[in-house]
């Protein structure tokens, strides 16, 4: 009998799989990548929102962790992925440069947003007002990470390459079958996909639309990220992951031409020399209302599991959401309320 049934393998699947192979527990992932959320995202990590100047939820945590699961996994598959690099936010303003001021002073910001203003020119983007630097920030390759792990469970015998069939799901007390596999636990961490799951499918999971550009840019010289209304990623050879947009209707993964302008747009507004746009993704962010993600164990059933609504900040999110649900499951740790799905069922008596 195997321990774990994962169902999902972008950034929560992984997640949870690294978990539970660290504890010795027996895995199978089932896996169509058919939700390509974590492929396309820009796999940025930053413990600030910078748009309000908040710290993010739990942020010094999340690192810790992701710092350690990171190493581990490039140890593992012998690739690196995550590339540490400093996140300089430009400022239009005097006036953002005070409030940058202000929100270093808070004892929860003070770690990571450094007082020095930085003074650096980059080639291709105006900077009257300079800009501050972000502490602890990088990005993780997801597109690389998964395309490794996937050939990791292949060459282990650990990944079903199939959409799942959740009619071909036997609930037993005490373990489920599916097809010819039995396990002690099934979780389910199909991003948006969720929407078709029946046994978690009231959940209320909304799902965000963001769309990238990979654009070449030669006269761009940037060795940073700069974040302002969008994101600039260097990624070598003149090109450069520039994101997102926000689209709370569109649930497709499909490029829109009312995404490629409004990233036009923003991008004109950084740089001042010419691009290129090299290509156009889409995908739909599992995302909450709430801006929790949603973990826990069925009511009824309690060998099904979720994990699920990291949003745009899976690289973050996943090592400590994964964490929190293992031992939730192995050892009754009860979850923090604000992530525990019972959050929702509780508001319907």
């Amino acid at each position: 009998m195997i321990d774990y049934l994962i169902v999902g393998c972008g950034l929560a699947g992984i997640s949870f799989s690294e978990i539970a192979l660290k504890n010795d527990k027996s895995i199978l992932v089932i896996d169509d990548t058919s939700q390509v959320s974590s492929r396309v995202a820009g796999g940025l990590y930053n413990p600030v929102i910078l748009k309000r100047f908040s710290e993010v939820w739990k942020a010094e945590e999340q690192l810790n962790l992701m710092e350690d699961f990171y190493n581990s996994i490039e140890l593992k598959l012998k690739t690196k992925v995550n590339f540490k690099l400093p996140i300089l936010r430009k400022f239009f303003s005097i006036e953002e440069q005070n409030n940058w001021f202000a929100a270093s002073d808070k004892p929860l910001l003070a770690p990571f947003l450094s007082t020095k203003i930085i003074f650096d020119k980059f080639s291709g983007i105006d900077s009257p007002y300079d800009y501050g630097e972000v502490l602890h920030t990088g990005y993780v390759d997801t597109a690389l990470l998964l395309d490794k792990y996937h050939e990791y469970l292949i060459e282990n015998n650990l990944l079903l390459q199939e959409s799942f069939d959740y009619s071909k799901l036997v609930i037993n007390d005490e373990y489920v079958v599916y097809k010819n596999y039995q396990a002690k636990n099934i979780i389910f961490a199909e991003g948006f996909g969720l929407h078709a799951n029946p046994f978690f499918q009231d959940l209320p999971l909304d799902g965000t639309k963001g769309e990238l550009f990979v654009i070449k840019a030669p006269e761009l010289n940037l060795d940073v990220i700069v974040n302002t209304s969008v994101f600039i990623l260097p990624m070598g050879n003149d090109l450069f992951k520039v994101g997102a947009t926000y689209n709370w209707k569109d649930k497709t993964d499909l490029p829109t031409e009312e995404g490629r302008a409004e990233l036009v747009e923003r991008i004109q507004e950084i740089i001042n020399c010419d691009f290129e746009i090299v290509s156009h993704f889409g995908g739909v962010r599992p995302t909450v209302r709430d801006r929790r993600p949603i973990i826990g164990t069925h009511s009824q059933h309690k060998s099904l599991h979720i994990l699920n609504g990291l949003g745009t900040r899976g690289v973050m999110l996943g090592p400590a959401m994964a964490k929190d649900l293992f031992y939730h499951i192995e050892n009754k740790t009860v979850l923090d309320p604000v992530i525990d799905i019972n959050r929702f069922y509780k508001k319907k008596k």
